[in-house]
């Protein structure tokens, strides 16, 4: 049998794209090529978006990607180009800006737009689209004929769409405060009022299902909580939703309980069910609360929590050149989650009876399934009800569930195992080096901090190039120019990095990035940072993000650590520039303060600067 033929996709640096290469569709990536071609043939643009890890970007790849007659009527109708968000998250942010515009729902991966063929402006979207039309989605090939139907005989009503849809893009910005306009605290207490709000006071994290970590709003009622501590009223409460929202998610399936490490979200209310890919900017940004949690409470399971979540980080993630990859996939060779899922007659075969007595009631295998007819971990009970339950001593229950988990890792290390994205991302690394330096304090871990420092080192080996950040690394070669939240996430891990050891080489990267932030990604007129810089790839719209969303947004963190970097330094650019962005930023804090909690921390310390010790 021939093998089967190979796309423009096969030479992709990108394993998310490289994926896509046996399809019969004819994929392009991003690039002159494909957009060239679309004009010349006069036919719009298929535009799919997604990532490695990403569970329903498989299904869809497989029920419409790999189905001849699908991609026949693709190829036929569409210049289709498929889009790594993780490599181009500037295009990700556009069109599902505009997903959302035109359809008036969330958006999500995979991401399906359709664009015009001159102007790539969007006409029709959605997410991910079913072979048969069922649970009110339209069928895929029923859109691929309507959509290609709509370009092709109404033309001037999709032109019109597509630049209304670019108009409102300019007007979803915040309008920026006057310089003589006072900052305030105001969005900080408002901001804790919304959260209480929304707060699930029985099972911890924000809204209903699914749940989402939301470490930034986390780490804001720390720091709120914090804060108020040496007032007439403390807010207790504050630190109650926090303490609680980490408890559950540790206890529950967002944690791996074998390994360490979290997943991306919850599918319930009740922190069992996870999708199960790991990216490690979810991990990056929880470890350091389970650290700081510890070292605020002297609660050991946030110390476990921590250092298991290190552990795993630098064992399982960490190339051996330094950098952090960047996810699990959800899925194996046996199914989404298989990896992960036990039997309570697989635990009976591995363990002893003393240590299948104690991991039963541990992690809940003692309770009905909860996933397709199996179990995923979860911490049902503690080693001291277990202890009270089964006559032992505590610190028995203790070591003989360390010896099941440690029997138990290695059983699941014979498995097919998830796919994991070798590629190396400035920003995420940035991010994941200011965790483990930021656990390596709070602990102490010094493993932790040698691992933060050897990332480091690969980024400015690797990534730095000719006074210049690239966003990428994969294939031994660095690519695409960086973005503002890579540079930001940068800055504040070099900043992380000098409180754990000073080191000269470190501040002078940490300048370096400022200056480039300053020279070409700041919006001098209205404050702030677009996400790319002055000389990167034109397209339909240079955005400014000041909202979070899985990760900080890169406005936020860029002005706190230019505050701090500022306050350093006694440089008063780099603290102009932070007060610009929270001044561009200020109609928005004070109308979604809650949507902001990172900038809210940079609102802090600009209204209190913090002390700054020099030994």
């Amino acid at each position: 049998m021939d093998p089967p033929a190979r796309n423009r996709l096969a030479a992709a640096t990108s394993p998310y794209l490289r994926q896509h290469a046996n399809n019969p569709v004819d994929w392009y990536p991003w690039g002159e090529e494909a957009l060239r071609l679309a004009r010349e043939l006069d036919r719009p643009i298929l535009l799919s978006i997604g990532y490695s890890a990403c569970h329903w970007c498989h299904v869809m790849a497989h029920e419409s990607f790999e189905d001849p007659a699908t991609a026949e009527l693709m190829n036929r109708l569409f210049i289709n180009i498929k889009v790594d968000r993780e490599e181009r998250p500037d295009l990700d942010r556009i069109y599902q800006t505009a997903h959302q515009l035109i359809t008036q729902r969330s958006g999500g991966w995979p991401l399906t737009m359709f664009l015009t063929a001159d102007e790539h402006t969007p006409y029709y979207g959605g997410t991910y689209f079913p072979p048969q039309a069922r649970m009110g989605l339209r069928a895929f090939r029923e859109v691929l004929e309507g959509t290609a139907a709509f370009h092709r005989e109404r033309r001037e009503e999709v032109r019109e769409q597509g630049r209304a849809v670019v108009e409102v893009f300019g007007q979803l910005e915040p309008t920026a405060a006057a310089d003589d306009t006072p900052l305030n605290a105001a969005p900080l207490a408002e901001a804790r009022r919304r959260l209480g709000e929304r707060f699930d006071a029985e099972y911890g994290g924000f809204g209903e299902a699914p749940k989402f970590p939301h470490p930034g709003i986390v780490n804001r009622l720390l720091r709120h909580g914090r804060s108020s501590a040496s007032g007439e009223q403390p807010d207790v409460e504050a630190l109650y939703m926090a303490t609680l929202t980490l408890a559950r998610m540790a206890e529950g399936g967002l944690f791996d309980q074998l390994a360490g490490g979290f997943f991306r979200y919850c599918v319930d209310r009740y922190w069992q069910i996870p999708h199960f890919e790991k990216m490690l900017y979810d991990t990056a940004q929880l470890l350091p609360l389970y650290a700081n949690a510890w070292r605020a409470s002297g609660d050991e399971r946030w110390r476990s929590i921590a250092r298991a979540t290190a552990e795993w980080v630098i064992t399982g993630m960490q190339a051996p050149a330094g950098g952090f990859c960047s996810t699990l996939d959800a899925d194996s060779e046996d199914g989404e989650g298989r990896y992960y899922l036990w039997t309570p007659e697989q635990l009976r075969e591995h363990l002893s009876e003393a240590q299948y007595a104690v991991a039963t009631a541990a992690f809940g295998l003692d309770l009905p399934a909860n996933f397709e007819a199996r179990w995923h971990l979860q911490a049902r009970s503690d080693a001291a009800a277990i202890g009270k339950a089964l006559g032992l001593p505590v610190s028995t229950v203790q070591a003989r569930l360390e010896e099941a988990r440690l029997k138990l890792l290695e059983v699941r290390a014979r498995r097919a195992p998830p796919a994991r994205d070798e590629k190396i991302l400035a920003g995420w690394n940035g991010l994941m080096i200011a965790g483990l330096a930021a656990a390596a304090r709070a602990l102490p871990d010094e493993a932790a901090g040698e691992a933060a420092q050897r990332a480091m080192t690969f980024v400015r080996t690797h990534l730095w190039r000719d006074g210049r950040l690239h966003a990428a690394y994969a294939d031994g070669g660095a690519y695409l120019s960086g973005y503002l939240d890579d540079h930001a996430a940068l800055l504040d891990a070099c900043l992380q990095l000098l409180q754990l050891q000073w080191d000269g080489e470190t501040l002078d990267f940490a300048v370096a990035l400022a200056e480039i932030m300053l020279a070409h990604f700041e919006d001098r007129e209205r404050g702030g940072f677009y996400f790319t810089a002055d000389d990167h790839e034109q397209l339909i719209h240079r955005s400014r993000e000041f909202a979070d969303d899985a990760t900080p947004a890169g406005n936020a963190i860029a002005a706190l650590a230019l505050q701090r970097l500022g306050l350093l330094l006694g440089e008063p650019r780099y603290l102009l520039a932070a007060e610009r962005t929270l001044r561009g930023a200020w109609q928005a804090l004070q109308e979604y303060p809650h949507a902001h909690a990172s900038l809210l921390d940079a609102l802090e310390e600009h209204l209190q600067p913090p002390h700054i010790i020099i030994l």
